[in-house]
C-alpha cells in the first residue's frame, strides 16, 4: 500500500496546558470557583421534571463521597471500578475517585462475568461500585473465578449517601491531600478497549490526557457545543460512560460548565429528550440511522412516504450545495431549492427536531463512520451533525468537523494540540496531549503502538489539501483478492448499511476470485417492511425470499456503481440471525468483530464461492 494522501501531515496549534504538577481535580476546582452557581448537572425530580445541580453543590457531594472512599480504605493509586448504566451517580463517583487520589476503571454494564474477571485481574481491582444486585453478582462470580477478594457497594443515590456518611469523620485536609497527589503524568483511568480482535487491553488514560482534552478539544469545538464562559448549553448523555468518548465528554462538560443530564435506558430516551430539551447531542452513527429509519417507516405507514422521500432529497441537495459553496466548488442553494426546503421544514423537518427535544442546534457523531448522505440529510433538516475521529488511546476526538470548517465525508481537522500524519503505507498516526500512556502491564504492546511519539492507530486514511482527514478502513481489514487487488471493505459496508433492511454487513474476499458479502437484516425495520407488503416471513424464509433478495440487490448494485469491477460485490448471502454481543460478533461499543464473524460463518463464506 502506498500513501495516496495529497497532504502528509496536518496540525492545529495547542491552546495550552496547566502546570505539570496539577491534575483534573485542580481544573474542576478552578472552574467551579469561576462560576460556583453554574448548573452543571440536572437530575429527575420524581414528577417528570428536572432539578438543577449547581457546581458548588456537586463538588460538596464529590468531596463527601471521596471522604467515604478514604474511610473505606481506598488509598491513592488504588483502582476503583464503576460497573453501572449511565447516571448522575456515575458522574459523582467518577470525580470522587479522583478526589480520593485513586484511578477509575469503567466497566460496560453488558460485560459478562468472564470479561469482568479479566478486568479485575488485569487492573488489580479490589473495589467495584455496581448499579444493581445483578451486576454485583457478576462481580462476585468473576472474583470467585479469579481467586481474589473484591468489595462492592451500590452505585446509586442511596449508596453514595451511605458512602458519604461513612466519610463524615474524614477531615477536609485528608481529602485535599489525597486529591493533590496526582500530576498530569499520573494514571486517571484504565479504559479497556472493546476488543474486536483478541483480549481487551487496558489503555492507561492520564490526568494530562483528560486535561488536554478538556482545554483543547473544548476551545477548538466550542461552537459545536455552543459554549461560552457566560452561557449554559445542555446535553443529554445516553452513551455508556464506560466508553471513553462519553467519559471524556462528561469531563469536558464539567470543566466548561455545560449542563449534563443522563438517560440510562433506551426505554426512557425519547421522554428524556422531550422533557430536558438539550441544545446538542453526542451519539454514535447507529442512533442517527435508527432515527432516520424510524421516521421513514412512520411516513410509509401513514401514506406520506412520497412526501418524506421528497423532503429527504431536498435536504440532501440543499446541504450538498452548502458544502460546495463553503469550499468554492459551487454557488450554493438556488432560490427554488431554498423555497422547497422552507416548505418541507414546516411539513417534515420540524417534527424531526421536536423528536430530539425541539432545541437541538448540533450533534456530534463518533465511534464509527456515518454515511455522507445521512449527514447531508440531517443538516438539511436543521440538525447539523459533525463527525469526529478518535480511539480509546486518544482519550477523545483527535479530529472533528466544526462550523465554518465542515467537510461532509471527512472526520474533520486535528483538534488543538494534535498532529495527524499519514505514514507511507497509509496508516493514520496521531500525536498530542490526548494520546494515552500505554497499555496497562503490556510494555511490548505499548512500544509497538508508538512510532517515535506518534500513536499508530491501525486505521488507513488520507488528508485532503485543506487538512481534513478521511478514513478508508482498518489496516488489518484490507482484503487482498486472488487477483492481487486491495479492497477496503469498510466504505462498502457503511454504504450498504444505509439500506432500510440491512443491520450488519461483512465484506469478504481474502485470496478469493471476487468480493462477496454476508448480510443480516434489521429485525424492526424488516417487520414493518414485510407488513407494508402483506408478507409473512420467518427469518429463515426472509433470507431466501425473492422480494427481499431483490431489494438488497438494488442496494448492492448502487454500491457497485461506485467501485471498480474488481472491488464490486458479486454475490451476497443473507443470514437468518443477527450479530449481537451475546453471539460474540459485536463488541460492547457495537463494533463488528469481523474475524470472529468470518470464522464462525466459514460455511456461509464458502457458499458464496460455490459454482
Amino acid at each position: 500500500m502506498q500513501n495516496q494522501s495529497p497532504v502528509h501531515e496536518s496540525a492545529t496549534e495547542l491552546i495550552g496546558m496547566p502546570p505539570a504538577d496539577s491534575n483534573i481535580t485542580d481544573l474542576i476546582v478552578t472552574s467551579c470557583a469561576d462560576r460556583p452557581d453554574a448548573p452543571v448537572y440536572a437530575v429527575r425530580n420524581g414528577a417528570g421534571g428536572w432539578v438543577d445541580v449547581h457546581f458548588t453543590a456537586f463538588l460538596t457531594q464529590v468531596r463527601a463521597v471521596a471522604a467515604g472512599l478514604i474511610a473505606r480504605g481506598v488509598q491513592p493509586g488504588d483502582r476503583v471500578g464503576l460497573f453501572s448504566p449511565t447516571s448522575y451517580a456515575w458522574a459523582v463517583l467518577d470525580q470522587a475517585v479522583w478526589f480520593a487520589g485513586a484511578v477509575s476503571v469503567p466497566i460496560y454494564e453488558t460485560s459478562s462475568a468472564h470479561q469482568v474477571e479479566h478486568i479485575v485481574t488485569d487492573s488489580g481491582l479490589r473495589v467495584v461500585a455496581v448499579g444493581s444486585e445483578e451486576l454485583g453478582e457478576r462481580v462476585a462470580e468473576a472474583a470467585g473465578h479469579a481467586g481474589v477478594d473484591v468489595a462492592t457497594f451500590p452505585l446509586t443515590d442511596a449508596g453514595l449517601a451511605e458512602l458519604a456518611e461513612a466519610g463524615a469523620f474524614v477531615s477536609d485536609d485528608a481529602v485535599e491531600h489525597a486529591r493533590s497527589l496526582a500530576t498530569l503524568a499520573s494514571p486517571a483511568s484504565i479504559v479497556y478497549t472493546s476488543g474486536t480482535t483478541g483480549r481487551p487491553k487496558g489503555a492507561v488514560i492520564t490526568h494530562g490526557n483528560f486535561v488536554g482534552a478538556a482545554i483543547n478539544v473544548l476551545h477548538f469545538a466550542r461552537e459545536v457545543v455552543q459554549w461560552s464562559p457566560t452561557t449554559t448549553s445542555r446535553t443529554l448523555l445516553f452513551l455508556p460512560l464506560a466508553h471513553v468518548l462519553a467519559h471524556a465528554v462528561q469531563v469536558i462538560c464539567l470543566y466548561a460548565r455545560i449542563q449534563v443530564a443522563h438517560s440510562g435506558s433506551p426505554a426512557t430516551l425519547l421522554g428524556d429528550l422531550a422533557s430536558f430539551h438539550p441544545t446538542w447531542l453526542l451519539a454514535v452513527p447507529r442512533v442517527f440511522e435508527k432515527v432516520e429509519a424510524g421516521i421513514e417507516a412512520k411516513a410509509q405507514k401513514s401514506g406520506t412516504g412520497p412526501i418524506y422521500a421528497a423532503a429527504k432529497r431536498t435536504a440532501i441537495e440543499w446541504s450538498t450545495a452548502v458544502d460546495e459553496a463553503e469550499f468554492g466548488d459551487g454557488p450554493g442553494p438556488s432560490a427554488l431549492l431554498r423555497a422547497r426546503r422552507a416548505l418541507f421544514d414546516r411539513l417534515v423537518y420540524r417534527k424531526i427536531r421536536e423528536a430530539l427535544g425541539g432545541e437541538v442546534i448540533s450533534c456530534v457523531s463518533g465511534a464509527s463512520a456515518l454515511s455522507p448522505e445521512l449527514v447531508h440529510f440531517f443538516r438539511g433538516a436543521g440538525i447539523p451533525i459533525v463527525e469526529g475521529y478518535g480511539l480509546t488511546e486518544t482519550t477523545a476526538p483527535a479530529t472533528v468537523n466544526i462550523p465554518g470548517a465542515h467537510r461532509v465525508g471527512t472526520v474533520g481537522l486535528p483538534v488543538a494540540g494534535v498532529t495527524v500524519k499519514i505514514a507511507e503505507d497509509g496508516e493514520i498516526l496521531i500525536r498530542g496531549p490526548v494520546v494515552f500512556d500505554g497499555y496497562h502491564g503490556m510494555p511490548k504492546a505499548s512500544a509497538e503502538a508508538m512510532e517515535d511519539d506518534f500513536f499508530r492507530t491501525g486505521d488507513i486514511g488520507a488528508l485532503d489539501e485543506h487538512g481534513f482527514l478521511r478514513i478508508t478502513g482498518r489496516k488489518k481489514d484490507v482484503i487482498i483478492t486472488a487477483g492481487g487487488k486491495n479492497v477496503y471493505p469498510t466504505p462498502m459496508e457503511e454504504a450498504l448499511r444505509q439500506h432500510r433492511l440491512i443491520e450488519h454487513v461483512v465484506v469478504v474476499g481474502e485470496n478469493r476470485p471476487f468480493v462477496g458479502a454476508l448480510i443480516t437484516l434489521d429485525a424492526e425495520a424488516f417487520t414493518q417492511w414485510a407488513l407494508d407488503r402483506e408478507l409473512t416471513l420467518t427469518p429463515a424464509e426472509a433470507a431466501t425470499d425473492p422480494t427481499v433478495l431483490a431489494s438488497i440487490q438494488e442496494a448492492v448494485d448502487q454500491v457497485n456503481a461506485g467501485v471498480s469491477r474488481a472491488e464490486s460485490i458479486r454475490r451476497f448471502r443473507i443470514l437468518d440471525h443477527p450479530f449481537t454481543e451475546d453471539s460474540g460478533h459485536v463488541t460492547q461499543s457495537q463494533k463488528l468483530k469481523r474475524a470472529q464473524v468470518i470464522e464462525d460463518h466459514a460455511e456461509d463464506v464458502e457458499a458464496l464461492y460455490r459454482r
